[in-house]
């Protein structure tokens, strides 16, 4: 689709790969690819699989983001807040299959998927805004209430700690771990291609029941905070 995320298509599962070369940043440009992918997906009825170039899921946004004008980080932050409410409330099933670091909004974007698989290794999985002097937005405390353990969610916001891929399992940030990068594509696609066989409308109804409340304030945050 551009050279920072590629959309492929086939038996139902449209696999969706950020990669920028480096941490794949979430940068407006990187926002706006995934969220038009997004919109292939939907259009083409697909089940999801989203993941990152290998050793990196997303590292979330560029710091340097953070030094331009007020207008422009609250624009880049917005749409950042608006792709977690469209993962959130997305249609069509989302498995994630999280090949290495996630971290800030690249984490906020893996806890909106459904199912989430890690890969065992030297990767740190977390949010480290307090760590680097930012406060959380609205939208992002209220997915990671939604998606982390109820300890795990207190002590992930409030101390920005990075942990390794089993310890953000405990945490809540992902469902389940392999061993390498093999499992991590043969188990996500396998779980992708299982979603294709349940009743899709019921599965958007019932995900806008289960999600209403934690979309209702993720909303609301995101348009207080950033306007509507």
């Amino acid at each position: 689709m551009t050279e920072l995320v590629t959309y492929q298509l086939g038996n139902g599962v449209a696999t969706i790969t950020l990669d920028d070369g480096k941490a794949n940043v979430m940068s407006e440009k990187m926002i706006r690819a995934v969220a038009t992918a997004f919109d292939r997906a939907e259009a083409d009825r697909a089940v999801v699989l989203l993941t990152g170039r290998p050793g990196m899921f997303s590292a979330g946004y560029d710091l340097a983001t953070f030094s331009r004008s007020e207008d422009e980080i609250r624009q880049t932050l917005r749409a950042g807040g608006n792709l977690i409410h469209r993962l959130l409330g997305f249609p069509l099933p989302v498995v994630a299959a999280c090949s290495g670091h996630a971290i800030a909004q690249g984490a906020f974007t893996l806890l909106a998927a459904d199912v989430r698989f890690g890969i065992a290794g030297d990767f740190k999985l977390g949010l480290n805004e307090v760590a680097i002097g930012l406060t959380i937005p609205h939208y992002g405390v209220e997915v990671a209430r939604h998606r982390l353990t109820r300890p795990g969610f207190d002590r992930a916001m409030n101390t920005g700690i990075l942990v390794g891929p089993e310890e953000a399992r405990e945490l809540g940030f992902l469902d389940a771990l392999v061993a390498d990068a093999d499992e991590l594509h043969t188990r996500a696609t396998a779980e992708a291609h299982r979603l294709t066989e349940i009743d899709l409308g019921a599965h958007a109804w019932t995900k806008l029941r289960v999600r209403a409340q934690v979309l209702t304030a993720v909303r609301s945050g995101i348009d207080s905070e950033f306007g509507a």
